[in-house]
Formats: structure tokens, C-alpha cells, sequence
């Protein structure tokens, strides 16, 4: 972000803190403006070579141009910028960004969407026009490998296509459509299992509607429909930084919200009491019987959060929380707080919503312990976040 003569923040992006630069002006407010970049004539020393010949064209990347170290200081300085902010807060203390023990080749998990010639791609850069990609880095090899060898012909409603990589470099295409209509499938000489993902459910068309990844030293059964973290080797760190932090026992009741397939719930169910996990994919929650089947101490509602929570009597001594992008709102904050629980842990994968929502949790009488940013998604603005908040009332 720049300043205009006029005084207009111009927000520029692929530029970097301190440099020198030349733009054009694309969109226009009375407040503000949005710039395209077109020359660097004072570079930062943090900038570097895009890898992808693609970056700034495809939407998939936002910081190659950075430097790793730059990235990482960068995702905490935002972190603590959105709190004290949207959050209210003065002087957050926020750890040092846990960088990826990967920063290329670290997605489990891709998709692709298809031009009408049927050719895989991703949405451009401020637009939904389809970029055909020759290459991409972000992937694991396993995809990289076979990805381009993938021979999908344009039918109408098939927009999409995804690949997930599970152990033992088992691979799993989904392809989405909006009609449902099987296309004609052959996996040939490539060793894989393929779904169709339409309005009327999944439709095997080779080998599993599932497939397991290892988060050691635990596999986790995870169909199709199903979400599950794409940086394999970060969840790890995740679940690591949860166990070492939460104050288990087992006079424990852990309230969990938006538990997906398991990942927490596997690690902490046999070091608490009771375990109540909520979550909404009927997908996710079959993984979920699966994935926690050895454990008698389990609960798990499959409803949406709000529908569920005020009518729980429980008392919990921790509630733990990893919702979407949107966050937790106003309603849902509010019903939290009345349980009183004098521990909660927030995952989340979007500052400006966690600072929204640490402003209601303040309010509610919780008060800010530990927050630490995981770089789940090196080379992308995307910035997930474990924080650690105790009840002062």
C-alpha cells in the first residue's frame, strides 16, 4: 500500500515495502485506489525471482516475489496489524511465524478448473477467467507427475477437477459437475482412484470414493467430499502445538466446533474426560466415525454449529474452534461465552475475521495468552493462526 499525492491509499500488488515503483491506476474510488504493477524501478532487497512463469497471471500465488524469511515476517506483521485494528488490541505480542518445513511442493491437495477446450488451469489474477498453466510448484510430485498426463475432454457442467494425495502416493481425482451426467472414465496405465462429484452426491468411477493420509502416527480415512488440511507436514505441527499448549487431563470436557474428519479429535480424545465434537459435512462426520471408532468417550453431533450449541448442557473446561474462513460471528461468540469455559482455543485461516471475532471475545471476558501464525501456504497471502485465550472473569 502506497499514498497518492491526493492522499488515496493505492494498493498495489507484487510490489513490496519501500520500493520505488511506476503503475497505472485501474480502479478508482473516492477513498482509495487499486494499481497494476508495471516496472520496479527501486527494488526491495527481500525481492526476488518469481520460480512460476506463471505468477502474476494465474490467481493461485501472491508472494513469490518475496524472499522465504520475507514471507514469513510479513504473515506475522499482518496477523498482529488485523488485531490490533479489527480486534481492538494494543500491543499484541505475536510469535514468530512456524515456516513450512516445505515451501514448494507442499499441497496434498490441488484444483484445477478447465477452459472449454478442457485444458486444466486456475483462475486468473482478479478475474474468473481460467489461466491454462503449464506447470505449477505449489503441488506434491506425486501430483506434479500426474496431473499433466490427465486427458479430460469438455463436457457441459464439468468445470472442475481435483486431485488429493494420500500415503504410499495414493491419488484421488474428483471431478466436479454441475449436471451430474457420467463422462466416459479410463484410468489406462495410471494408478488412481476417481470420483464424480455432482448435485445428486459421488460416483465411483475407478478404485475408492477415499483415500488415507498419515499425520504420524496416526491414518486418516478421508472420503471425496471431505476437507482436510493440505499441508500434510504443517497439520503435524498444528497438532503438536495443541497438545503442548492445552491444559488436558481427564477431568477434561473438550467442546470442539467444526471437528471435520478428526484431525484434532484422533490426538486429543485419549488424553481428556469427554469428548463433544460438532460439524456439519455429513461427508466429514462418516470420516469422523472411522477415524475415532476406538474411542468410547465421544459425542459427535452432525448439525450446523448455531443449530447445535444452544442446547447443549455441558460445562466444558475447553473449547476448541476452527471455523471456515468467515469465522465465528456475533450469535455464535455469544453463545460460546455463556458456557463460561475458562480455556478456548481458535484456529483460524483468516486475520481479519479472527480480529473481528477476538474484539467479541475480549468483550466476553477472555483475555489473549499465546497467538502463533503456521505458514500453511508459502508463496500465497494465506495465513493460518492458533491462538490461546483464558477467561479473566
Amino acid at each position: 500500500m502506497g499514498r497518492l499525492p491526493d492522499g488515496r491509499a493505492v494498493f498495489v500488488p507484487y510490489s513490496l515495502p519501500g520500493e520505488i515503483v511506476r503503475i497505472r491506476l485501474i480502479d478508482e474510488k473516492r477513498n482509495f485506489t487499486r494499481a497494476e504493477l508495471l516496472e520496479v524501478l527501486s527494488p526491495s532487497q527481500d525481492r526476488i525471482s518469481p520460480r512460476c512463469p506463471h505468477f502474476s497471471v494465474c490467481g493461485g500465488c501472491h508472494y513469490q516475489h518475496m524472499s522465504y524469511p520475507h514471507q514469513l515476517r510479513a504473515k506475522r506483521d499482518i496477523l498482529r496489524e488485523q488485531l490490533e485494528r479489527l480486534g481492538g488490541m494494543k500491543d499484541v505480542l505475536v510469535e514468530a511465524t512456524v515456516p513450512s518445513p516445505l515451501a514448494w511442493n507442499y499441497r496434498n491437495y490441488i484444483q484445477f478448473h478447465l477452459d472449454p477446450q478442457g485444458k486444466p488451469g486456475f483462475e486468473g489474477a482478479r478475474t474468473h477467467q481460467v489461466v491454462t498453466i503449464r506447470e505449477c510448484h505449489l503441488p506434491e510430485e506425486a501430483i506434479n507427475i500426474i496431473w499433466p498426463q490427465l486427458q479430460i475432454e469438455p463436457l457441459p457442467g464439468l468445470e472442475r477437477f481435483s486431485l488429493r494425495l494420500g500415503a504410499d502416493e495414493e491419488l484421488l481425482v474428483v471431478l466436479e459437475s454441475n449436471t451430474g451426467e457420467a463422462p466416459e472414465f479410463s484410468v489406462e496405465d495410471l494408478s488412481l482412484s476417481a470420483v464424480l462429484a455432482g448435485p445428486g452426491g459421488t460416483l465411483t468411477l475407478a478404485g475408492s470414493d477415499h483415500i488415507f493420509i498419515e499425520v504420524p502416527p496416526r491414518s486418516f480415512f478421508v472420503s471425496a467430499g471431505s476437507f482436510f488440511q493440505v499441508n500434510t507436514r504443517q497439520a503435524s505441527a498444528m497438532v503438536e502445538h495443541l497438545l503442548a499448549n492445552l491444559p488436558l487431563s481427564p477431568q477434561v470436557t473438550l467442546l470442539e466446533l467444526y471437528s471435520g474428519v478428526g484431525l484434532f479429535s484422533v490426538f486429543l480424545a485419549p488424553r481428556v474426560g469427554k469428548l463433544l465434537a460438532i460439524e456439519s459435512s455429513a461427508s466429514a462426520c462418516h470420516d469422523f466415525e472411522i477415524n475415532l471408532d476406538e474411542f468410547d468417550n465421544i459425542d459427535l453431533y452432525e448439525a450446523a454449529v448455531e443449530q447445535v450449541l444452544p442446547h447443549l448442557d455441558i460445562h466444558p473446561q475447553i473449547i476448541l474452534v476452527d471455523p471456515p474462513r468467515g469465522g465465528l460471528g456475533q450469535k455464535l461468540i455469544d453463545n460460546l461465552v455463556a458456557f463460561k469455559a475458562p480455556f478456548v482455543a481458535y484456529v483460524s485461516c483468516d486475520p481479519a475475521t479472527l480480529g473481528r471475532d477476538a474484539r467479541r471475545l475480549v468483550e466476553g471476558g477472555y483475555q489473549l495468552e499465546k497467538i502463533t501464525p503456521f505458514d500453511l501456504f508459502p508463496q500465497t497471502y494465506h495465513i493460518e493462526s492458533i491462538s490461546f485465550w483464558k477467561r479473566n472473569i
